[in-house]
């Protein structure tokens, strides 16, 4: 019952009390009673006034009260709103302090967010692109296929790089495609309200330390080759003497009898001829190989014959190796299929681990030498086995660690190159010993897919 309420109904009450007591007068033939009419209606205002001063009262300490909780939830709203503020300038700041650029966005791709580092990693200021689609920090044909990546995911649900982190291509203001490191996440607020968030860093400095490294591996490679070529060159030095020698002699022979002959030839000069042509071939043969392994030049993978690649390397490796008395045995698979290989560096590993083993083989009484080709459901493999002394296993442990030989004068960078090479193709290297006694190199290059690659 409200407060006006009250003195009405007691104002009805009275009028109706004396309705019915001037009804009940009328009815007896007396007089009305006006003096105590008057007091009863006097009585009944009074209380009237007197009730409704005491609301008029409880009103105004209502209202008062009112105002003071209306002003305290003003002054603490006013607060909480000085909090949210601050709040939002120290995430701001704690946005803008962060190495990595993060950018918001709409569901539907717009930019909401656009830090300092995102600024400085892609060369726009945050107001020309804030509401603009964010795939203008993309090369094509990522940006032509964002927004329906985005479609797909409202449709169904099915993120693809949502959630993840991976390495894409990104586009600078000026036009420059540079690589980033990409994670994006997913916001959803309270009121249902969704966006999402990307943490970007900039790896291009990475990617040239990474190049950089590769040059570094790629001049160490091409100086263990020149260093392999000292170690050769005594051997290959006598065996180019030969043919040349040979050459100078049926030349010479051929010379002489063709001046003691006069107008006739005998029949044994085209014979001369041509064994001094085969001789030369036989040199510039050796000669070739020597440039094309000594010859730095760039990586370059092809389908290359595992066997020929061996028989070619294997041959400029055993170069007076006979002179030694080390017997060369080949034992190859000829059913192998071209393996896609960088032809100089996989002969660099063959030509290593063959002259090991042929120095291996020098204080041994009994010196053969195998050379094996085989091949596995998805691998080739080429096998090297001496008869020599073995290796220590204090030294076998740490065989393939840089700067580790067993050898008094090796430089120990051989082995460690030749298994950097192989597991650069996807294949592994390592050493175990000869059942036989010496032991016995192995590696193995996986098979081209269908696709022409590297399984």
């Amino acid at each position: 019952m409200s407060r006006l309420q009250m003195p009405l109904i007691m104002i009805a009450t009275a009028a109706a009390g004396l309705t019915l007591s001037y009804v009940a007068y009328e009815g007896t033939g007396r007089d009305w009673p006006w003096p105590a009419v008057g007091l009863g209606l006097t009585a009944a205002l009074l209380a009237v006034f007197a009730w409704i001063q005491r609301q008029m009262g409880l009103v105004h300490r209502d209202v008062r009260t009112r105002t003071a909780e209306l002003g305290s939830e003003i002054a603490r709203r006013e607060q909480s709103e000085g909090v949210e503020q601050q709040a939002a300038e120290r995430f701001r700041a704690l946005i803008d302090s962060a190495h990595d650029a993060i950018i918001a966005i709409t569901p539907d791709g717009r930019i909401e967010l656009f830090n300092r580092a995102a600024e400085r990693i892609f060369g726009y200021r945050a107001v020309e692109v804030v509401g603009q689609n964010v795939n203008i920090l993309m090369p094509q044909p990522y940006r032509r296929e964002h927004d329906s990546y985005l479609h797909s995911y409202h449709a169904t649900g099915q993120a693809k790089i949502i959630g993840t982190g991976r390495e894409v291509q990104a586009q600078h203001k000026n036009g420059t495609v540079f690589p980033i490191d990409l994670s994006i996440g997913e916001m959803r607020g309270n009121g249902g309200s969704r966006g999402f968030i990307g943490v970007i860093r900039d790896i291009t400095e990475r990617h040239q330390s990474e190049l950089r490294v590769r040059e570094l591996t790629a001049e160490l490679v091409h100086i263990s080759r020149l260093s392999a070529m000292g170690q050769l060159s005594s051997s290959l030095a006598h065996e180019l003497n030969q043919p040349l020698t040979a050459i100078m002699n049926y030349a010479e022979a051929a010379r002489q009898m063709i001046e003691t002959a006069g107008s006739d030839v005998p029949p044994q000069v085209p014979d001369f001829i041509l064994k001094a042509i085969g001789q030369a071939e036989r040199a510039g043969q050796i000669i070739r190989r020597l440039r094309s392994f000594v010859e730095k030049g760039p990586v370059e993978r092809s389908p290359e014959d595992l066997n020929r690649l061996v028989i070619e390397a294997s041959n400029l490796a055993t170069i007076g190796a006979k002179i030694d008395g080390v017997q060369v045995r080949f034992d190859l698979d000829r059913t192998l299929e071209p393996v896609q290989i960088d032809k100089i560096q996989i002969q660099q590993v063959v030509v290593n681990l063959v002259r090991n083993a042929v120095e291996a083989l020098r204080d041994v009484e009994q010196r053969e030498l195998a050379i094996r080709t085989s091949a596995g459901e998805d691998y080739q493999e080429v096998e090297i086995i001496d008869s020599g002394p073995g290796i220590d296993p204090e030294i076998a442990v740490r065989l393939f660690k840089p700067f580790v030989s067993s050898k008094k004068d090796g430089m120990g960078i051989g082995l460690s190159i030749s298994q950097s090479i192989v597991e650069s193709h996807g294949g592994r290297l390592w050493a175990d010993p000869n059942p036989e006694g010496g032991t016995i190199f192995r590696f193995r290059l996986p098979l081209m897919s269908d696709e022409g690659g590297q399984e």
